[in-house]
């Protein structure tokens, strides 16, 4: 396995190395610490498609072995939390609202945006309150061995630039029952850190094994 994986580049390896520590004998191996089951996998954002191709297949192999797998579209998470929290008008009027500002200045109309859905997106009751009780109500549908049980959290691309993973993550600790979850991350490594969609500031804040 290890020379195959020599042989690839960019995200087929990156995807293999994943699949290869997932499916280890003695159990999944993505972090060295077991009460913070995570890990990031990093690609180019010009390679979505690429990834969730071979995502796909990696998803299949596994579930033909018996693994539950949970795929989940992080901006389809907060939009759902948004249309049940604020409601369809008040969603509407904060769109037209944004169209508005933005016409007069387009950098008021993001840090606006960013201010009103930060609550949403940011702190252990945002998103991650979120994806916990997804997590909880999908390990009750299959109560398989967690060592057999993958999270994977994409599409946050279509959540820049409001999103830190980093955060993301912390706030989650504790709170998966322990099954591996891997956060699909469009950026580059730069300068020590990890910069989101390769457009924002590097990163640094970050525990999880980075596979690249």
């Amino acid at each position: 396995m290890m020379n195959d994986l020599f042989a690839l580049e960019g995200v087929d390896r990156a995807v293999a190395a994943l699949e290869r520590d997932l499916t280890a004998q003695a159990g999944p191996r993505i972090s060295t610490m077991r009460n913070h089951n995570f890990a990031i996998l990093l690609y180019p954002p010009k390679k979505e498609f690429q990834l969730r191709q071979r995502l796909r297949t990696m998803i299949g192999r596994l579930e033909s072995e018996g693994w539950s797998v949970l795929s989940m579209a992080l901006h389809q998470v907060l939009f759902e939390r948004l249309r049940t929290r604020l409601g369809a008008e008040e969603i509407q009027s904060l769109v037209e609202r944004e169209r508005r500002v933005y016409a007069r200045s387009p950098e008021r109309a993001m840090n606006d945006l960013r201010q009103k859905l930060s609550e949403h997106i940011d702190g252990p009751s945002g998103l991650a309150a979120d994806l916990e009780h997804r997590i909880k109500a999908f390990r009750e549908q299959h109560p398989v061995d967690p060592d057999r049980t993958l999270v994977l959290l994409g599409r946050t691309g279509a959540l820049y630039p409001f999103f830190r993973s980093s955060a993301l993550l912390k706030h989650l600790g504790g709170r998966t029952d322990n099954v591996p979850v891997v956060l699909l991350y469009p950026g580059e490594q730069r300068d020590g850190g990890l910069s989101f969609m390769q457009e924002l500031e590097p990163d640094r804040d970050y525990r999880p094994r980075i596979y690249a």
